[in-house]
């Protein structure tokens, strides 16, 4: 049975947890939890009865094993689920690796297509997983870190994007969308990560970097 002073360290953990996760979904809402981003507060059992307090509490929405977040609704369409990006990036942080989105995923992160994949696909230096979100289905591929990490990750993300969409349907105004949207450091990368780019891409990648600017 749990002392008195067991259950104060326990409240003061689930205390803290609830404090920080508030500040930092007001940052970055929809964002997906995991307990390994909290471990500084407490052993793993500890964290983890704290995640159990809060979701019963009505704080926090467990989404699937390992994996939470704070429930948020639309007036028109409901109860809202977490994006595929932030339930791989919550992965992500918990293994330790790096992740970078499949061709498809890439196009619809950058604005340069509208379908949603049904199977949100990346692929990772960590360990391989596949998690479902209600209809949401996240899928980890894993691959060597050469693969995932050899590129800044915009830059990964653009290349992706552009093999998905084809050399034949890379058309004026998508590298003109990625022009306007990309921040300048981003599109200055693109120029230093040309070489790790096929060769068909590189006029696009060049315009887009602002090089005849």
């Amino acid at each position: 049975m749990p002392s008195a002073r067991q259950d104060l360290k326990s409240s003061t953990i689930s205390k803290k947890l609830a404090q920080r996760i508030v500040r930092q979904t007001r940052v970055e809402p929809g964002r997906v939890f995991t307990p390994f981003d909290f471990l500084d507060l407490g052993s793993p059992h500890s964290v983890g009865m704290a995640f159990l307090r809060l979701v019963r509490g009505g704080s926090l929405r467990h989404l699937a094993r390992g994996l939470y977040d704070v429930s948020r609704t639309h007036p028109l369409l409901g109860e809202l689920l977490p994006t595929a990006e932030a339930i791989a990036q919550a992965l992500a942080r918990r293994d330790g690796a790096k992740i970078q989105p499949m061709e498809a995923m890439a196009a619809n992160l950058l604005g340069l297509s509208e379908q949603v994949p049904v199977k949100a696909v990346f692929l990772t230096d960590g360990p391989g997983h596949i998690v479902k979100v209600g209809p949401l289905t996240v899928q980890l591929k894993q691959r060597g870190l050469r693969q995932v990490g050899s590129a800044a990750s915009t830059s990964s993300l653009v290349f992706a994007a552009l093999r998905s969409l084809g050399k034949d349907h890379v058309t004026k105004a998508r590298v003109a969308h990625l022009r306007e949207t990309l921040n300048l450091k981003d599109r200055k990368r693109l120029l230093k990560d040309l070489p790790l780019a096929p060769a068909w891409m590189h006029p696009f990648l060049r315009y887009i970097s602002g090089e005849d600017a």
